[in-house]
């Protein structure tokens, strides 16, 4: 069993909001699933880490949640900045039974385990948070990421999913390294950055103990990255 990761597929099956206008998005659904069958088996894992769909609702994503479930694997998604459909854990469980999408999981406050790696994760924020509110949700998710490790199987080597990038530029989340320094993850992905020239903005690489990796859906070209 693999393990891989992507982010920002923003799919609109079920809503008019086609990302095809952009530089290089074109038949990006298309090039997804062929990419993804073309890698994951069904015995695999993939992690959407956030923006997954353009939906207002989750009846308005159905479609979207139809075409995940459709491709081979088991998948872990977490939340993202766009992911206005998102609502309690509770019921969009309840909707993923319901509509019979059963390879479909959620990562929020828990922990997944796949082969050595215990796959954990929240959605974070941004990294120039000043206002008094940003820095509320900057606490909210520091807790989630610590829940998230803390229900971590004992002896699997931790692995931190993210929708927002923990620096870009000279502006950092220092709350959310810390955790993740101070914790022993020596993997981070995430998402939420399109565009070659805002790419070369994030950290990537080794930075006090941790590797980062950009895994925006365009920054793939829409095929799943395998965690190493």
């Amino acid at each position: 069993m693999a393990l891989y990761a992507i982010a920002d597929l923003h799919l609109s099956f079920g809503c008019n909001k086609p990302m095809d206008v952009f530089p290089g998005w074109k038949r990006y659904t298309a090039r997804l699933e062929e990419n993804w069958r073309g890698l994951v088996g069904e015995e695999d894992t993939v992690v959407v880490a956030g923006d997954i769909s353009w939906a207002m609702s989750l009846q308005e994503a159905r479609a979207d949640f139809a075409f995940l479930h459709s491709l081979p694997g088991r998948k872990l998604i977490l939340k993202g900045n766009h992911d206005y459909w998102w609502s309690t854990r509770r019921k969009i469980d309840a909707f993923l039974e319901q509509n019979g999408f059963s390879s479909i999981r959620v990562l929020h406050n828990n922990a997944y385990t796949v082969e050595g790696y215990a796959v954990c994760g929240t959605r974070g924020w941004v990294y120039n948070a000043a206002t008094p509110e940003d820095k509320k949700i900057v606490n909210r998710e520091v807790g989630r990421l610590n829940a998230s490790l803390d229900a971590a199987e004992p002896g699997k080597e931790p692995v931190v999913f993210l929708h927002y990038p923990p620096q870009y530029d000279d502006m950092s989340c220092r709350e959310i390294m810390q955790v993740l320094e101070s914790r022993g993850v020596a993997k981070c992905y995430f998402g939420h950055i399109h565009g070659a020239e805002a790419a070369a903005r994030v950290l990537s690489g080794v930075r006090n103990g941790v590797s980062y990796t950009l895994i925006a859906g365009d920054h793939l070209r829409f095929r799943p990255l395998e965690v190493r």
